[in-house]
């Protein structure tokens, strides 16, 4: 549940308008409709906010599964409530919701990924990493067709519409208790071998996991000198230094690379190429069908093409599609074929941002860090990512009414700068290890790394020690 489609929003205003009339027997002031809208519409992101500043605490108390399974509670109470709304006539009920509901997305932003790439094997890891964003962008899908006139998002329909965010919850919340926990946390942080062992079993379908134990217990006897860090601890850690601005500028860069500007922008451009305000829902449905194929193609390909092509790649359309629909708002007016152009651009643009900027980020946060930094990591990545959703949100409007189209010239200047700064920092982590890939920063980093895997000998239940040798931290 993100920012109300068009239709959507006049029918939710309107509830908004006849329930103020009933309490006070006059319609709501312009003012007052604007704040309470601004209201619903930001304390999603604020909830995201709250939701990615306890998600560390989460995953290491309650572990990965466990904390999917919590936040389920946070996706089903604020659908009932929003459900009811209408019936209660409250539509202060849609705006808790909107926290609460934004407190799960935050949560599991940062929650899902991780569990995902703990449990993948590395050649499938990028694959199953960029999962969690092709099914947000069919979720996103599902909604705007709900959401169509002639569906739900009509003054009779909106609330089952609203009610439905719980359902994919309630289906988790049934079938996540069959599926194991975390290996790596089982092992790692819970030190219990013969589960973490059971575990990848059930998960890779065959009996021999030997090797990949091995490789968790390396990465566990590289944690050690480090212990667990905290976000305070991550931001003075220097062995870490680069993997921390990495995941800044990533998620940084996903949310201000115009990407809320273009589907603010998305219906104007519709109709000035001729599209009735109407029918617009309908070619947003068509933007979605390209987010679908174009998240599915990156989700298939991350393994082949790799982390960084993909990125480079999706940042360089973005830029090009930003520069491009700039000129074309500019000059449309002088020349009208112009607006066909525009959008083009848009569906250039969501394609370019499908393929590498909104799917792929999920995969390196996950890969360049170890277990024991990687939940003060997450929270530090989600809150600079519900931040800047939450700033764009509310600088935007102001900066187009300012410069208008030129708005678009800074978005194009951000693609570009996080594309060099993927280029030149981050490397390409297909295929490798959580060990390796630290390896690989510690260069950066300018610090010891563990140089080579030692031997190590099963004992028992207990995670045997390794010679003392100076590690990545």
């Amino acid at each position: 549940m993100e920012t109300p489609t068009p239709p959507r929003e006049a029918v939710l205003k309107s509830f908004y308008n006849d329930t103020y009339f009933e309490r006070h027997g006059t319609f709501m002031d312009e003012k007052v409709m604007l704040l309470l809208w601004s209201c619903t519409v930001s304390m999603f992101p604020l909830g995201g906010l709250l939701g990615s500043l306890t998600v560390g605490l989460l995953v290491d108390k309650c572990g990965r599964k466990g904390t999917l399974l919590i936040n389920n509670v946070f996706a089903i109470v604020p659908a009932i409530l929003m459900g009811v709304s209408k019936v209660a006539k409250a539509f202060e009920l849609i705006i808790f919701s909107r926290v609460v509901v934004g407190v799960c997305a935050g949560i599991s932003y940062s929650a899902l990924p991780m569990y995902l790439g703990e449990l993948a094997p590395k050649n499938l890891r990028g694959t199953l990493g960029t999962m969690t964003e092709v099914f947000v962008i069919v979720g996103i899908f599902l909604a705007q067709i709900f959401s169509l006139q002639a569906i739900l998002g009509n003054p009779t329909g909106w609330p089952v519409l609203l009610a439905l965010t719980g359902v994919p919850a309630l289906l988790q919340l049934l079938s996540l208790p069959f599926f194991p926990e975390s290996p790596r946390y089982t092992l790692i942080q819970k030190r219990d071998e013969n589960t973490a062992r059971q575990a990848l079993r059930k998960l890779r379908g065959w009996a021999d996991v030997d090797d990949e134990m091995e490789e968790m217990r390396v990465e566990a006897e590289a944690e050690k000198a480090e212990g667990r860090l905290s976000v305070l601890n991550l931001f003075t850690f220097q062995p870490l230094r680069w993997q921390l601005i990495s995941i800044i500028v990533l998620m940084a860069g996903q949310q201000l690379s115009g990407v809320n500007a273009i589907n603010y922008y998305a219906d104007t451009i519709y109709t000035s190429a001729g599209v009735e305000a109407a029918h617009s829902q309908y070619v947003t449905v068509g933007a979605g069908v390209v987010n679908i194929v174009m998240t599915v193609i990156s989700a298939f390909t991350v393994e082949w093409l790799g982390r960084r092509r993909l990125l480079l790649v999706g940042y360089g359309i973005c830029g090009s599609a930003c520069l491009t629909l700039m000129l074309a708002l500019l000059f449309q007016s002088r020349v009208p074929e112009l607006s066909y152009l525009g959008v083009i651009c848009v569906f250039t643009y969501i394609a370019g941002h499908s393929i590498g900027p909104s799917p792929v980020p999920s995969v390196v946060r996950t890969e360049i860090f170890l277990q024991s930094s990687r939940p003060a990591a997450f929270m530090v990545d989600g809150a600079v990512h519900w931040l800047t959703n939450f700033i764009v949100g509310f600088v935007f409007p102001s900066i187009q009414e300012a410069i208008g189209p030129y708005s678009f010239i800074i978005f194009a200047g951000i693609c570009l700068l996080t594309a060099v700064y993927i280029y030149v920092v981050i490397p390409e982590t297909k295929g490798k290890t959580f060990v390796e890939i630290n390896q690989i920063f510690a260069k950066r980093n300018r610090v010891e790394s563990l140089e080579k895997k030692e031997e190590i000998t099963d004992v028992g239940s207990q995670i045997p020690s390794v010679p003392a040798m100076e590690t990545s931290f």
